[in-house]
Order: structure tokens, then C-alpha cells, then sequence
């Protein structure tokens, strides 16, 4: 009993991994621009260097992939005020030229 669901646990991560890998070598050549356009002009290598991550998170990176989302804004205290002083500031040069 326990050498079964043993052996059902090695098999489901196994299938786990060739899905993975199957998927990376799919999405890294030319689905990855789509879910990140910042790598529409990376080098080879650094789809290489994101294969593991690809092939280890490849659900995550399916499901943006085939439904289309854009890249993701971050959203924490750092960026929000850091976008309140830009507006800030652009309110302060239009003041200075009018």
C-alpha cells in the first residue's frame, strides 16, 4: 500500500516535470514577449537561465499566457508615492512656465 502511493507520487511529479519542460520549450521562444514585452530583445541566454523557473511554475505562466493578461503593475507604498511625486512635480513645472 504505501510502495503504491509512493509510486503515485514520483509518477505525478514526473508528469509534473515533462509537462513543465514540454511547456518551457513552447513558451520560452516566443510566448514569453507576450506575458513580458521587456524581453522582446533579450539574448538567448536569458531564456535559458528562466527554463527552470518556467518549467517549475509552468501553470502560472500558462494561465498568463493563454489569457492574455498584460504585465502586472506593482502596487505597494514605495511606487504610489513615488507616482504622487512625479504628478507633483509636473504640477510645479506647469505652474513655472505659465
Amino acid at each position: 500500500m504505501l510502495i503504491s502511493l509512493v509510486r503515485l507520487v514520483v509518477f505525478t511529479a514526473e508528469c509534473y516535470a515533462l509537462a513543465g519542460v514540454l511547456f518551457a520549450l513552447a513558451f520560452l521562444p516566443r510566448g514569453i514577449v507576450r506575458v513580458d514585452e521587456r524581453l522582446h530583445e533579450s539574448p538567448k541566454t536569458v531564456r535559458l537561465l528562466l527554463f527552470p523557473g518556467v518549467a517549475a511554475f509552468w501553470p502560472l505562466f500558462a494561465w498568463r499566457w493563454f489569457s492574455g493578461k498584460a504585465t502586472p503593475v506593482e502596487r505597494n507604498p514605495h511606487r504610489i508615492s513615488a507616482a504622487a511625486r512625479a504628478a507633483a512635480d509636473s504640477r510645479i513645472a506647469v505652474e513655472r512656465r505659465s
